[in-house]
């Protein structure tokens, strides 16, 4: 074999033979004959060298400087596991640290710096260097009672040390709509003239916010009122639009006012099925209380034996008794009963729940105006206010809702609900200029302190987007 020639062990790990493995002793040659019997040229043996071959594989040999390296990595690769597997010390010469560390001597040259991939473990009693030293362990503060009483599943919930006000509840309850209203009026207004245009887009922004056909006219037309074609800022927009809605409202912001020459005074609470009826006399049975007055509740929604529970619940809650049957009882008769009981208890307010009904279901709006009627053979003055919930969330429904619960019952005035959760709160605009009903409350939120009794002015400012007066 000729020494300038690459053996095969040099050409399966990808390097010449420049240092060459020692050879085994040289064995008597097999003749032609012998070598071909042993040797199928059909089948060769798995990892025998092909020498027919060998002269055509260059993988091994390195690129020239101006050709680029191909993407995929050659096939002759030498494995991390033997790269610098002959550099390993020599027996009998001295071992020389690499070149660039602290033992290394300038005048013996240079060594080739280790190559090798595998991280060298210290051996015991070595020292680490700054480098490889752990990480020192992480300072943890303590952690403060107030905060993990917080965690804790079973632990009350910390309250707040100073409650907001209403006009915080309600300004961040009524953001949805208002936040809606001035994204439209400062695109309209922001560096254009008032023209017909602009006050059609307005008419039509104030009719998707459910402000009705006549009040968004009527606003539209107070907007354009001594300005056409000329140049009107949104601020100067959105104050009209709170003027108007505080005219349109004030007439209808009324409070529920209890007439305490009759005990019990009565109050039925009628709405369709969610409107938030049972959360409405649970938060109003803890206002009157905390006016001073004796409360009693009547479970009458006998169809839904949660709204039983959910009732005693507010009972427990509010310290005031709870009169309730079983479920698919008779509710004209637990009216009556609840009514009886209340008028030998010297009971100063009675608030009788019913079930949720469609105002489209003659069969249901029936069941109540029987109640009515039972009610009436004991009192017949009570009931002495009807009070309609209505949900924000059904947006011009509850115009129909109004109409049909007006015929069956004596509604005597509205509360509107979850105008938290809807950003077309000026239904309630448009309920007050088509029927003109008294508005007592309005809710913006689960919270007891979240319902409370209506003004115009408060929610007219704060459906325009605007500070409290």
């Amino acid at each position: 074999m000729s020494e300038d020639k690459p053996g095969w062990f040099g050409r399966l790990f990808g390097r010449k033979g420049a240092e060459k493995a020692s050879e085994p002793p040289a064995e008597e040659a097999p003749s032609p004959d012998e070598a071909a019997s042993l040797v199928d040229p059909a089948s060769p043996a798995e990892g025998h060298p092909d020498f027919a071959t060998a002269a055509d594989d260059v993988a091994h040999v390195p690129l020239p400087p101006e050709e680029p390296a191909p993407e995929a990595p050659a096939r002759n690769t030498v494995p991390d596991v033997v790269e610098g597997a002959d550099l390993m010390p020599i027996e009998g010469q001295e071992e020389r640290p690499p070149a660039g560390t602290a033992g290394d001597d300038p005048a013996r040259g240079a060594e080739p710096a280790d190559t090798t991939s595998q991280a060298r473990e210290p051996e015991t009693g070595e020292p680490e260097s700054p480098d490889e030293a752990p990480a020192s362990a992480p300072d943890i503060q303590p952690v403060d009672a107030a905060a993990a009483l917080a965690f804790d599943a079973g632990a009350e919930p910390q309250r707040e040390p100073e409650a907001r006000g209403w006009w915080s509840r309600l300004t961040s309850g009524m953001k949805r709509t208002s936040s809606n209203l001035s994204e439209r009026v400062t695109g309209l207004f922001t560096k254009r003239k008032l023209d017909a245009t602009t006050l059609e887009d307005l008419e039509d922004a104030l009719i998707q916010a459910d402000f009705g056909v006549e009040t968004a006219t009527r606003i539209s037309d107070a907007v354009g009122k001594g300005r056409y074609e000329k140049g009107i800022s949104p601020d100067e927009v959105r104050a009209i639009l709170a003027t108007e809605v505080e005219r349109a409202l004030d007439p209808v912001a009324q409070p529920l006012v209890i007439d305490a020459s009759r005990k019990p005074y009565v109050i039925l609470c009628v709405g369709v099925n969610g409107a938030g009826k049972t959360t409405t006399l649970g938060k109003l049975s803890l206002k009157f209380r905390a006016e001073g007055r004796s409360v009693m509740l009547a479970a009458g929604d006998t169809f839904r034996a949660a709204a039983i529970d959910q009732l005693k619940v507010w009972g427990a809650r509010t310290n005031t008794p709870v009169i309730s049957g079983a479920q698919g009882a008779d509710a004209a008769g637990l009216a009556f009963d609840a009514l009886k009981q209340a008028r030998e208890a010297g009971t100063d307010v009675l608030l009788i729940d019913t079930a949720g009904r469609l105002q489209n279901k003659a069969g249901l709006m029936a069941e109540l105006e029987k109640i009515i009627r039972v009610i009436r053979k004991f009192d017949p003055e009570a009931p002495h206010a009807t009070l309609l919930v209505l949900d924000a969330t059904v947006g011009q429904n509850a115009l129909s809702q109004v109409e049909l619960f007006s015929q069956a019952a004596p509604v005597s005035g509205l509360v509107m609900t979850k105008l938290d959760g809807t950003a077309r709160g000026g239904i309630l605009v448009a309920l007050a200029a088509k029927f003109g009903l008294p508005v007592h409350f309005i809710g913006v939120g689960e919270g007891v302190e979240d319902l409370e009794p209506f003004a115009a002015r408060d929610f007219a400012r704060a459906i325009a987007g605007l500070e409290k007066a």
